[in-house]
C-alpha cells in the first residue's frame, strides 16, 4: 500500500488530522491497534477551546457540536465556602465550549466513513521503519498477514504509550516530566450539572470539579492519593466526599446518581522535545501531556495537529519544506505555555500534603486573584486557549 501521509492512531487526534489532510486534498491511511468501539469507550475531556472548535468546523465535524455544545462564558474558582466567577466573555470577547471528548471522536469517525476514507482498526504490532529516508514505512499485521504501508510521513497520533515516540532513538529525544503525588477520581453520571458553569474547588481536603457534558449528564471530581483504586469509593462515598469540598450551595444542588463511570486519572506533566524526526511528526498525547486542571490536553493535541496539517499541506501541495521545518519549535511554544498554566492552576487548586508554606501561598494567589481585574484577564486569556 502506498499514501501520502501515515496516521497512527485513531484518537481525536489523529481523526482530526485525516480531516483536515483530506480537506486540503491530501491522502492519509489511519492505523488503530484498538476497537473502534475501545477507542469510543475512553472518557476524557470536555471543555474546548475556540481553536479546537474551528477545527473541527473546517474538519466538517461541526454540526453537532454547534447543535449540542454548551457554551460557556465563565466558570467559578471556590476556596473557603466562596465563590470567585472567571467571567471569560467580558475580559476576552471569547467563550469555551462544553462538548464531550468521546463525542469529538465519535463526529470525527462519522465524517471519515461518510468521505470513505481508510481507517485500519485492530492493527497488530504496528511498527514503524525508515522515517529518516524519503520514504518512510509502517508495517503491521491484519487478518493473520503481515501489512506494509509506504508514505512519505508519519504523524505519530498513538498517545503517551503510543510506537511512535518510543521508536525515536534515545539519544534524539529529550523528555521533562514532573508527576504529582495525587490523581483525580473521576465519577460520570445522568444527573443535571449542580451548576450551569464549572466549578473548581480548593479544599482543605483536596480538591474538586464540578463539570458536565450534558444538561442532563455530570462530570465530577475529587482528589485523591495517587495510590487510590477507584474500587474502593462507592458512589455514596464519592457523593458524600464531593460535597464536603463544595461551597454550601452547589452542595446542595449536586444530584446523586448512578456512576456510568468512574476511574483514576494520574496527574503529571510530560513533554518530549523536538517533535519531529525525518518524516515522523509527533502529535498530542504522544509528545505531551498535561494535568487535566484547566482543560489544555484534547485541546493542545487540536493545535498541534492544525500546525502540522498547515505543514503538510505546504510540503505535498507548495513543494516547500518550510512548515515542517517549523513544526516542532511552532508547537513547542505554546505547549510550553499551556504546561505552565495547567502547572499553575493544579498549584493553585489542589492539596499538597506537609506543605504549609505552599498553603500561604495559595491563600495570597487567591487574594490577588480576586482583586486583580489584571490577574483575571490573564487567567481568562489562557483557560480561553492563547492564539494559534
Amino acid at each position: 500500500m502506498r499514501t501520502q501521509t501515515a496516521i497512527i492512531g485513531a484518537g481525536p487526534a489523529g481523526l482530526l488530522l485525516g480531516q483536515l489532510l483530506h480537506a486540503a486534498g491530501i491522502d492519509a491511511v489511519i492505523l488503530e491497534r484498538r476497537s473502534q468501539a475501545h477507542v469510543l469507550s475512553r472518557i476524557r475531556a470536555g471543555v474546548l477551546e475556540p481553536g479546537a472548535v474551528a477545527a473541527l468546523r473546517q474538519a466538517g465535524a461541526g454540526a453537532r457540536l454547534d447543535a449540542e455544545g454548551l457554551r460557556h462564558d465563565g466558570f467559578s474558582i471556590a476556596s473557603d465556602g466562596r465563590a470567585l466567577r472567571i467571567d471569560l466573555a467580558a475580559l476576552t470577547g471569547r467563550a469555551v465550549t462544553v462538548y464531550g471528548q468521546t463525542e469529538v471522536t465519535r463526529d470525527l469517525m462519522a465524517a471519515r466513513a461518510a468521505a470513505g476514507l481508510p481507517t485500519i482498526y485492530d492493527a497488530e504490532d504496528v511498527t514503524i521503519a525508515d522515517f529518516d529516508s524519503d520514504a518512510p514505512r509502517v508495517t503491521w499485521r491484519e487478518g493473520g498477514r503481515t501489512r506494509d504501508l509506504v508514505c512519505a510521513a508519519i504523524a505519530g497520533c498513538d498517545g503517551f504509550h503510543g510506537v511512535c515516540r518510543q521508536s525515536v532513538p534515545a539519544g534524539a529525544i529529550e523528555t521533562f516530566e514532573r508527576v504529582y503525588p495525587f490523581g483525580w477520581l473521576g465519577l460520570l453520571c445522568d444527573a443535571p450539572p449542580c451548576a450551569e458553569e464549572l466549578i473548581y474547588a480548593r479544599h482543605a481536603r483536596g480538591f474538586a470539579l464540578c463539570s458536565m457534558r450534558s444538561p442532563t449528564r455530570s462530570r465530577y471530581y475529587v482528589q485523591v492519593a495517587a495510590d487510590e483504586r477507584a474500587e474502593a469509593w462507592s458512589d455514596a462515598r464519592f457523593f458524600d466526599e464531593l460535597r464536603r469540598r463544595l461551597p454550601e450551595a452547589a452542595a446542595a444542588a449536586v444530584t446523586v446518581a448512578p456512576a456510568l463511570e468512574k476511574s483514576i486519572a494520574p496527574l503529571r506533566s510530560f513533554v518530549a522535545e523536538p517533535m519531529r524526526f525525518g518524516r515522523l511528526f509527533l502529535a498530542g498525547d504522544a509528545a505531551h501531556i498535561v494535568p487535566p486542571t484547566g482543560a489544555k490536553g484534547l485541546n493542545l493535541a487540536a493545535s498541534d495537529v492544525v500546525y502540522l496539517a498547515e505543514a503538510l499541506a505546504e510540503h505535498f501541495i507548495e513543494g516547500s519544506p518550510a512548515g515542517l521545518d517549523a513544526y516542532s519549535a511552532r508547537a513547542l511554544a505554546r505547549v510550553w505555555k499551556a504546561e505552565r498554566f495547567s502547572w499553575w492552576m493544579t498549584a493553585l487548586t489542589h492539596r499538597f500534603e506537609g506543605d504549609p508554606f505552599g498553603e500561604r501561598l495559595q491563600q495570597a494567589e487567591l487574594d490577588w486573584l480576586s482583586g486583580s481585574a489584571a490577574a483575571q484577564a490573564a487567567l481568562a486569556e489562557n483557560y480561553v486557549g492563547l492564539p494559534y
